[in-house]
Parts: C-alpha cells; sequence; structure tokens
C-alpha cells in the first residue's frame, strides 16, 4: 500500500497494534516503532509526518507500551490538534491528550492555581491591543493603529523570548528587531502595559506560560504531580518552538528522554514571533543518543513541483540551509508549474481568475484551488477579480464552518431527529443513515441539485451539501451507525473546529496557509519588493523569505501557477522584476538577476496576450494615494479605494449608502451573484463620500472599472441624483 498524506475521511479502525503500521513507508514505519528515549524525526512538507507521529502514539498505545492517558502530544494549532485527535480516534488510540501549548498550560494553571497561589485565577484576556492603547494612554505616547499592532507584536516577543522590560531595547539590539518606536518608549510601554494588567487582575496568552513555567519551576511537588501524569511526550512542528515553550517542555521532562520531536528547520517562517529551529537544531547535540528519522518521500506533490522546491532551498544559505532536506516525489508526473508576467496588479488578480474559472469549467473544484499572497493587503484586488468572474471564495481565517447560522441551525434539526425521530414523518420511509441526513436537511433548505448562481442561497446549500456528504462518508466507514452517532461526530468537529470542505477558492496569506494543500496554487506577486518583502535587509531575514516561498510552492499537489507584475498599477512604470528567488528556476532565467522589469523568453507565459510588443503608458508624473482629510500616504487598498484613512472622519451620506446597499442587493438577486459581485462595500461607501453627477466622476472611483460603468453607471448615477433607478436595468 502506497503512504499518502491524506487518507479517507472515516478509515477502518486498524483490528490489531500491527494493523496500525500497515501502509507505513520505511521510514514512517520506523518512526512508529521508536518508541523509547529521545526520538527526532526530520519531516519535509507533504512526507506524512503527521500520519507517521499519530500512528507511532496509536502503536504504542495499542502494543501496551504506551499508557494513553500518559501521552501529551502538542502542536501549535487549534486546527493540528483537532485533525490529530481525529486520527488516533481512528486509529483506536482513545484517551491521548492532544493540545496546542498554551491550551495544555492553561488547563495545569487552572487546575493548581488554587494549590500554588490560592484565590481565583485571573481573567484570561482574548486580545490585548486596546490593553496596550491604555498603557500608552498612560504614557501620554501617541500610537497611530499600526504602530500600536506593532508595539503589541513587540511586546508578545519580549515575552516568549522571555525578555522583560528593562532588557529589551539590549535584546530587541541583539536580535536585530525593526522597532516601530524607540526602545526605550516600548520599553516604557511594556512595562505600563504589565501593570495596567495587575490593576485590572486580567492576564493575557503569554502570561499563560509564564505562569506555567513559574509554577513548575517553584513547586517541585506541584512539577512532580505533572511528571507522574504524562510520562511521554509528543511536539509537532518543533521548528516553530519560541524559548518560553522550550522552558516549558523541559519543566515538563523533568530528568527523562521519553520525548519525540518532529520539525523540518526549511519551514521555519514565524521567527519574528519568537520561533527558532535551534532547538531542533540541536537536538542530537542535547541528547546525544536520540534516535534521527528523516521521511523525504513526499506523497503530496508532483516531480514537477517538488523540482521547483528542491530548486529554492538548493540556493539557500544559513544554518537552517545546512540541514535542508532534499524531497523526492512519490506522484505521478503531472505538468510544468507555470510562470506569468503582468502589466500591473490588477491585471494579475484578472489572470488568476481566468485561469481558475478555466479549471473550474475543467473539473477542478473550487475548494481544491488556493490564490497565496505574501501580505493580507493584497487581498482585496483578488477578491473583487473573482467577484468580477462570478468565482466564488472564501478568506483563510474568516467565519468558521460550525460557526455558519444555517450549519447551527442544520445541527439543531439533526439532533432533534436524533432524540425525537420516531415521531418525525420526513423519516417514515428512509431506513439508512445518509437518507435520513438528507430527509433532515431538506427542510433546513438542501435539494438534491444546487441552485443557480453563486449567492447567499447557493452559499447556504453548499454548507448543507458538506454536511450530507459527511453524513455520507461516516457511514460508509461505521456501518450500522445511528443519527446520534453522527450528531456526536459533529459535535467532536464543531469541538474542534474540523471542518468539512466547502466549495469556494481559498485566498490566504503565505503564513496562514502553512499546513495546508490543494490541487491547484496560484503563488502571486512573487516580485522583488514582495518577496522578499522589501523590509526583509539582513541575510536572516531574506533566508526566511526564501522559505516563506518553499511553504507556498509545497502546497501545491498538481498545479503551479507562479505569477507577479511588472507595476502595481495600470499606467505605473514597469519597473518591477521577478523575485531574485525564481532566478534560475524558471525557464529562461539564469542564477544572475537580469534586467529590472523585463522576463527572458523561454517558456515564460505572459499576461499580455497580444501580437506585437507590450506597450505599457507611463503617466506624466507619478503619485502617491493621500489621504483627503489628514493628508497621510495610503498603502492599504481598502483606504485608498475611500481615498481617506479608516479612522478619518467619513462624509459619507448614510442615506444614499443604505439606498445604494438596497439596490445592490435587488441587483444581486436578479444577477443570482453574491452581493459583493455587484460592488464591494468599500466601493458603495466611496461613490455615497464622492456622491459622483456624471460618467467620468463615477468612472475615476476605484471599483468601478468600464464593465461595472457600463452596466450598473446609470443606475447609480440615478440614485446619487435622488432618482429611481430604471426599471429593468442592466443586471437583470
Amino acid at each position: 500500500m502506497t503512504a499518502a498524506t491524506h487518507s479517507p475521511l472515516f478509515p477502518q479502525v486498524p483490528d490489531s497494534a500491527d494493523a496500525v503500521l500497515e501502509g507505513l513507508d520505511p521510514e514512517q514505519r520506523e518512526v512508529a516503532t521508536a518508541l523509547r528515549g529521545p526520538v527526532c524525526v526530520l519531516a519535509g512538507a507533504g512526507t506524512g509526518k503527521t500520519r507517521a507521529i499519530t500512528h507511532r502514539i496509536a502503536y504504542g498505545v495499542r502494543a501496551g507500551v504506551l499508557q494513553s492517558s500518559s501521552v501529551l502530544a502538542v502542536t501549535f494549532t487549534n486546527r493540528a490538534a483537532g485533525e490529530m485527535r481525529g486520527r488516533l480516534r481512528q486509529l483506536g488510540a482513545t484517551g491521548v491528550q492532544a493540545r496546542t501549548f498554551h491550551s495544555a498550560a492553561l488547563r495545569q494553571l487552572q487546575y493548581f492555581w488554587p494549590k500554588a497561589i490560592g484565590g481565583s485565577m485571573p481573567r484570561l484576556v482574548d486580545r490585548k491591543i486596546q490593553l496596550v492603547a491604555d498603557a500608552a494612554a498612560a504614557c501620554r505616547i501617541r500610537l497611530d493603529r499600526g504602530e500600536l499592532r506593532d508595539v503589541t507584536a513587540e511586546i508578545e516577543w519580549s515575552k516568549v523570548t522571555q525578555t522583560v522590560p528593562s532588557d529589551y531595547a539590549a535584546a530587541a539590539a541583539k536580535a536585530g528587531r525593526d522597532v516601530p518606536r524607540a526602545p526605550a518608549e516600548i520599553a516604557q510601554l511594556y512595562a505600563t502595559y504589565e501593570d495596567v494588567k495587575r490593576d485590572r487582575a486580567v492576564i493575557d496568552f503569554e502570561d499563560v506560560l509564564l505562569l506555567t513555567v513559574a509554577v513548575l519551576q517553584d513547586r517541585h511537588d506541584i512539577a512532580e504531580q505533572v511528571r507522574s501524569q504524562y510520562q511521554h511526550f509528543v511536539v509537532d512542528e518543533y521548528q516553530d518552538v519560541s524559548p518560553l515553550q522550550q522552558r516549558l517542555l523541559e519543566l515538563w521532562l523533568g530528568d527523562r528522554d521519553n520525548l519525540c520531536v518532529v520539525g523540518d528547520a526549511s519551514q521555519t517562517i514565524y521567527s519574528f514571533t519568537g520561533a527558532t529551529p535551534d532547538h531542533l537544531l540541536d537536538f542530537r547535540t542535547r541528547h546525544p543518543g536520540a534516535t534521527v528519522v528523516k521521511l523525504v518521500r513526499d506523497y503530496r506533490s508532483t516531480p514537477q513541483v517538488v523540482h521547483l522546491a528542491n530548486g529554492l532551498l538548493s540556493q539557500a544559505r544559513g544554518r537552517a540551509a545546512d540541514h535542508r532536506l532534499e524531497l523526492i516525489s512519490q506522484r505521478a508526473a503531472g505538468p510544468e508549474p507555470i510562470y506569468a508576467d503582468y502589466a500591473d496588479e490588477p491585471a494579475e488578480a484578472e489572470g488568476a481568475a481566468r485561469r481558475i474559472r478555466d479549471l473550474m469549467s475543467a473539473g477542478v473544484p473550487a475548494s481544491e484551488i488556493a490564490i497565496l499572497f505574501r501580505t493580507n493587503s493584497q487581498s482585496e484586488t483578488y477578491e473583487q477579480a473573482l467577484a468580477d468572474a462570478g468565482v466564488p471564495y472564501q478568506l483563510r481565517g474568516a467565519e468558521r464552518f460550525f460557526d455558519r447560522p444555517e450549519v447551527r441551525k442544520a445541527g439543531v434539526a439533526l439532533r432533534g431527529a436524533a432524540r425525537f425521530g420516531g415521531n418525525d414523518s420526513l423519516l417514515d420511509d428512509v431506513v439508512d443513515l445518509p437518507s435520513q441526513v438528507r430527509a433532515v436537511l431538506s427542510g433546513e433548505g438542501w435539494t438534491s441539485e444546487p441552485p443557480a448562481g453563486s449567492g447567499a442561497v447557493r452559499e447556504r446549500w453548499e454548507s448543507l451539501a458538506a454536511l450530507v456528504n459527511l453524513a455520507q462518508d461516516f457511514a460508509a466507514a461505521r456501518p450500522g451507525a445511528t443519527l446520534a452517532d453522527l450528531v456526536t461526530e459533529l459535535d467532536e468537529r464543531a469541538n474542534a473546529q474540523h471542518a468539512p470542505t466547502v466549495q469556494g477558492v481559498t485566498l490566504a496569506s503565505l503564513h496562514s496557509a502553512k499546513g495546508l494543500e490543494w490541487d491547484a496554487v496560484f503563488l502571486v506577486g512573487v516580485a522583488e519588493g514582495m518577496m522578499p518583502i522589501s523590509y526583509a535587509k539582513t541575510d536572516e531575514q531574506i533566508e526566511e523569505e526564501r522559505r516563506l516561498l518553499y511553504v507556498g510552492v509545497t502546497r501545491a499537489r498538481e498545479r503551479l501557477h507562479v505569477s507577479w507584475a511588472l507595476a502595481r498599477s495600470p499606467g505605473s512604470r514597469p519597473n518591477r522584476r521577478p523575485s531574485r528567488f525564481l532566478d534560475g528556476l524558471r525557464p529562461g532565467s539564469t542564477g544572475a538577476a537580469g534586467r529590472p522589469g523585463l522576463v527572458a523568453p523561454g517558456g515564460i507565459e505572459r499576461g499580455y496576450t497580444g501580437t506585437g510588443p507590450q506597450v505599457v503608458p507611463r503617466r506624466a508624473q507619478r503619485t502617491v494615494a493621500r489621504c483627503r482629510v489628514c493628508g497621510r500616504t495610503l498603502t492599504d487598498a481598502g483606504e485608498m479605494k475611500l481615498m481617506r484613512c479608516e479612522d478619518c472622519p467619513s462624509d459619507m451620506d448614510e442615506g444614499l449608502y443604505e439606498r445604494l446597499r438596497e439596490w445592490r442587493e435587488i441587483q444581486a438577486q436578479r444577477s443570482g451573484q453574491p452581493a459583493f459581485c455587484v460592488f464591494t462595500d468599500k466601493t458603495l461607501m466611496a461613490i455615497a463620500e464622492t456622491v459622483p453627477d456624471d460618467e467620468g466622476e463615477l468612472a475615476r472611483i476605484p471599483g468601478v472599472g468600464v464593465r461595472k460603468l457600463n452596466r450598473y453607471g446609470a443606475d447609480v448615477l440615478a440614485i446619487c441624483g435622488g432618482q429611481e433607478p430604471t426599471e429593468g436595468a442592466a443586471g437583470d
């Protein structure tokens, strides 16, 4: 059997310990059977590391070597912890604790607080930015929104690196931090922030780790109680461990060495938060007798994608690069990566949207396509392009599946049917579980055929269809399962936020895409200044940018599209060049940087498809976008659309804005598209603030292109003039 990084949704529970090992490749099997002493697993992207370590835990439990209640597996996200718990449950290893560092520490801190400190534990705050703002006000230091966010990040970095306020300036200088304010000011803000927390009897997430460390260091009796509970530790994504997390891990371990760590130094992309691969790279120094296993068989990506990924790392420098893993694809050959340049960023976004629409027409599900970018500020251009192309999308980090109103309502209906199904006429003629679910959800809006269009009705249907598909998979894997069993499964998934796939192209930053994978990936904005990002100056920062691109490349299973724009906006000077990381890798390029703004021929696909040479018009004078209220330079796409800072006062006509929203809703219903495909909220706000008198003024508003001007211009101008739009206007 060939190993794979993704398996059927509900595989059969193995009937024995030896059956747990079936399907593992030789290296994965070596990981699974190394149950004693320190173990270090160096696992490249797509090599099945989660499979290896979950089978290791399950094999140890099923073979009687490990007690499930004595195992603590820690990782970095709730999603990863939920996935690990789900896999262990499918392998018959119930009772294993799989948690994030923070949740494991919080659980221990809550339990031991009365004994160690006494009284009630302080309230945990979800977001610290308001507390930082209050600290700034107390210090009489004025911070704008961006500085407030950056100072908050500096405080978080200080705490995970165990840096106290008085040592901040020296520590930041040593680490080469690009500080947002004078170090002395940040140290003052940091100290005041701690005072504010104390005065209000609250703690933050970093305090959870710091306080747990303090309790375990000061109270040996409590430390021994924790160590008697947990005898065996597994740490995933070990390259992302911070000094504070490493200290907590050491206190959990004590003088024992039953530790298995898994990581890849080439995927270290969070050093700005305090993460460091040094603990992974120094593991064999700290544990000379450790078993070390390298996983290099890539089951995720085609040889073409793997070749590009290996090529990126072959040019890397530094300590992490010295320990890079050469991946070997285990998949059949696929298409070569496509490289494309475009005249400007809007053209690049439109090109990606066209290609995605073509892929979907060819049968690639929207949920198996992703657009990945370096910064979140790049998102809006692609949201607009996908909306214009009628392509459904979902933002990574947006509303969670089980939090959606239709999913919550469906859960209530299924729970009621499980309890009182004998009295439900909908279930009279159905016997199997999938039929029961379809019958119940038909009352919530599910139909056997999807509704036309891609509006809100379609989105609700997709959510319900995801539940129907999940029920079918569940029934196939668990013959005889009841509706009550499915409801229990849904509850567990909701708690773990383990959502079934929903149709929609994913828009995500490269950082948030880590740990995910798609059939087709569009890496956009891969140009100098964005990749590497312009503020990456040191060799270490440049190398982290290279690793970030490597993470993006290795998200693709089959198709990879890499693109860049020669200019930021239409009419701007085409002075950009593709990222230096692609030199010598994209067809027609060499190892040395070429002439800026030009791409060598030889397999490069260009966004321009005309027959003659492309001519990009130049403006007489390049101008920067400035806020029309305070005059500050604007860089955020949404603020540039409004031509003002988000925080600056708006002179918007609220009544006009509401009339435009009502009109937009009607147009969306007529066309069967989401409302944002007509105009986004930001564009409507800009219209309501500008109140254009003619087509020329309307056309100058960002987000109103020629096509939308022709289609909706007459209606919008009529509404702005206080008149009713033409009945049955364009958009029907």
